[in-house]
């Protein structure tokens, strides 16, 4: 980001209404025009972190981010270039009827439209463009995903340094500071498990992500560094990623710089994906970072349908 472009996130808002898919649209108060529901970035946020929240403040509703659908680019009254980054975001019954929504002094009124109809509905050609995004998932049935979001842990204290056993090797604070900023963004795909090898460094990174959200992470060997060192890990590994695929609900795998491009490899296998430069760009992570994998909920063979990476906010 530079310090005098503006960014901002936002969200494609959809349901399925009577068989044909609609998507939310925002009368805003001040610009009297049709568009779809974003904001700027606050400060310390993350651009998910912020679609997230400006679908919330703007819509009243509750939403788990899905595939990122692209980015906007265009220069506001003030001569400044805005960045408007969008994810697609499933609205469930629940979700509408726990809406907080009522008219307000920015936004007049929210409204379902149908797809077909939506993109002449709306007031600006760059948001009919993220819509054909949405559209493209629509025509190949993948629109309904989960994410399976690949984490390597946070910065450790070093092997060189350390006297004890490797998988004891506690975080450092850098690490610690690494591991609680992760969790707001995380949690913005609402995932439903974790999953983390045994090691310390590994248990340290999602332990602020399950204390926020209250999910419990589960330990496995199948995922540690040792079991990869030793050569013992492939068959569990396979079995650990096999399962993520089957049970189709967001998860957090966490794990080790030399044991990601495996799970990459496994995730690939899994859903029919043909392996690719960008399959192993997505394991190449730095310590703290970690890829959003996205894949069909309705069709997990149909492949890896997109992959997002993202850096601690520190």
């Amino acid at each position: 980001m530079t310090e005098t472009a503006i960014y901002a996130g936002g969200a494609v808002c959809w349901r399925v209404l009577d068989g044909i898919p609609h998507i939310l649209v925002v009368h805003r108060t001040k610009y009297a025009d049709v568009t779809l529901p974003k904001g700027k970035v606050d400060p310390g946020e993350t651009l998910p972190q912020a679609a997230q929240r400006e679908v919330l403040e703007e819509t009243g509703l509750k939403v788990a981010l899905g595939v990122p659908l692209g980015v906007t680019n265009y220069v506001i009254s003030s001569g400044r270039e805005k960045f408007v980054h969008y994810w697609s975001g499933e609205v469930t019954e629940d979700a509408v009827h726990a809406s907080t929504f009522v008219p307000n002094d920015e936004i007049a009124a929210i409204e379902w439209v149908p797809l077909k109809r939506v993109r002449k509905y709306l007031s600006y050609k760059r948001d009919v463009e993220i819509i054909d995004q949405w559209a493209a998932l629509a025509d190949e049935g993948v629109t309904q995903t989960f994410a399976l979001i690949v984490l390597r842990h946070a910065k450790a204290t070093s092997r060189a340094s350390w006297k004890g056993k490797d998988a004891l090797r506690p975080l450092t604070r850098l690490g610690v500071q690494q591991a609680a900023s992760n969790a707001p963004t995380i949690a913005a795909w609402r995932p439903k498990r974790i999953v983390t090898s045994t090691a310390v460094r590994c248990v340290a990174t999602v332990a602020p992500l399950s204390a926020a959200y209250g999910v419990k992470p589960k330990r496995t060997e199948n995922l540690s560094q040792d079991a990869w060192e030793a050569g013992t890990s492939a068959l569990g590994l396979r079995e650990v990623i096999g399962k993520r695929v089957r049970v189709r609900k967001t998860a957090v795998l966490c794990s080790h710089g030399p044991v990601l491009p495996d799970i990459m490899r496994e995730i690939a296998l899994a859903t029919g994906t043909t392996m690719g430069a960008y399959i192993r760009e997505a394991a190449a992570l730095d310590v703290g970072e970690y890829s959003v994998v996205h894949l069909s909920a309705t069709n997990p063979a149909s492949g890896i349908i997109a992959i997002e990476t993202h850096s601690p906010r520190l």
